[in-house]
């Protein structure tokens, strides 16, 4: 019906945005820990 319909593409849209949110955190992450190498090795 419509309504499992718009549930499941919720659900999907719900998914990619909580996929894309990580990646954001995780290229964020990454972007520290390779600041804070970089200070480290000029030590």
């Amino acid at each position: 019906s419509a309504t499992d319909n718009a549930e499941e593409l919720i659900k999907n849209l719900s998914r990619i945005m909580n996929r894309a949110r990580q990646d954001s955190i995780t290229t964020e992450i990454m972007e520290i820990v390779g600041g804070a190498e970089a200070m480290n090795s000029g030590n």
